[in-house]
């Protein structure tokens, strides 16, 4: 097997939630530790799926339905789509498409940890820039661009911080990249920004050829169950990562759900609106226990705890809530907290707030 296999670490999933429910003896598990959205997904979406038949024949194998109603909903071509089972398999098709051992990629030194994963495995170097108070140092990020260089990875909002690159900012960058440089920019938590001064990407990629944006279903529309993200590039681009696309990758239960959740636009303004209220309960209180946190544009909050960060997982673990370790993201002094309904928020908030005091 690959050498640099012996390095790296599979994903661990953690317990099955029921499992570790009856071990706790509590009533319930509260999962904020993945990002999921808590108030589930569309209910055309579950109307469309009681519905399904022909289980037994394979999917829409060019995507077609998928891509034509991805592409309108956007406003652009369906060249322009390519479809993936989730945005992890799009970051694998991405760096396998453009990276091999000579190469390698650029990206912030606290991010999603796929994107250097995924480098790792093709033989890559891995290039990380530090963040300057949560943000991407996209200065310091062109002047590590070589001639190696292949992809610069940027994760706007970022996880785990949540922070965001505005508009002028994210154009003036795209200018400065030299044009043999893919630049991959993940929108996984679009749907929640409501920063005004976001960039508006998309229309971009007929302008710069290297530039790939990547968007899921499994945030906003409550799809993470059923695994289906999509890539927005240039045509020829597209063409060159159907190469190696797998055949069939997003399931026709994939395709059905995803089209009827982008048919109920109104749930995502509503689960968006949910989202912001949950945050100013979060900002509220670590602005009560003078906390350091960053004002995030996702559904998810990097605190920094006074405590042992191991200990205050193991005392929220206790009462039946996961949260996500700083110390598995690269954070060892914070917490990241999904966001959650505002009942499941104030008691997250109310064990916190018992074990600060």
């Amino acid at each position: 097997m690959k050498e640099v296999l012996q390095t790296l670490k599979p994903y661990d999933t953690g317990k099955l939630r029921d499992n570790l429910r009856k071990e706790l003896e509590v009533e319930s598990i509260i999962a904020l530790n993945s990002n999921e959205n808590q108030y589930g997904c569309s209910p055309k979406v579950t109307e469309a799926l009681s519905s399904f038949q022909n289980i037994n024949i394979y999917s829409d194998g060019g995507d077609k339905k998928i891509v034509k109603k991805i592409a309108e909903h956007v406003n652009v071509h369906p060249n322009n789509v390519l479809i993936g089972a989730g945005l992890d398999e799009m970051i694998q098709i991405v760096s396998r498409t453009f990276l091999a051992s000579e190469d390698n990629i650029v990206q912030a030194d606290l991010t999603f940890g796929e994107y250097a994963y995924q480098a790792k495995i093709e033989g890559a170097e891995v290039k990380k820039v530090p963040l300057q108070q949560g943000d991407h140092d996209l200065n310091g990020m062109l002047a590590a661009v070589d001639e190696r260089t292949k992809i610069i990875w940027v994760c706007n909002p970022n996880n785990p911080t949540g922070t965001y690159i505005p508009e002028d900012d994210s154009l003036s960058f795209l200018e400065k990249v030299p044009e043999e440089v893919m630049v991959v920019v993940d929108e996984a938590y679009f749907e929640y920004v409501t920063a005004t001064n976001y960039p508006n990407t998309v229309p971009l990629i007929e302008k710069y050829p290297n530039l790939i944006v990547l968007r899921t279903f499994s945030k906003a529309y409550g799809l993470a169950g059923l695994r289906v993200g999509y890539a927005l590039a240039n045509a020829a681009v597209v063409n060159q990562l159907m190469k190696i696309k797998l055949p069939y990758n997003a399931s026709s239960l994939s395709h059905v759900a995803a089209i009827a959740a982008l048919d109920d636009q109104r749930f995502i303004e509503k689960c968006k609106e949910k989202n912001r209220k949950g945050l100013a309960q979060y900002f509220s209180f670590c602005e009560e226990f003078a906390l350091s946190y960053y004002p995030s544009q996702g559904n998810f909050i990097l605190i920094e705890m006074p405590q042992r960060v191991e200990e205050v997982c193991q005392f929220l673990l206790k009462k039946g809530i996961l949260v996500r370790s700083g110390v598995d993201l690269g954070v060892p002094s914070a917490i990241r907290v999904t966001v959650g309904t505002s009942e499941q928020n104030e008691k997250c908030i109310g064990y916190l707030r018992e074990m600060l005091q």
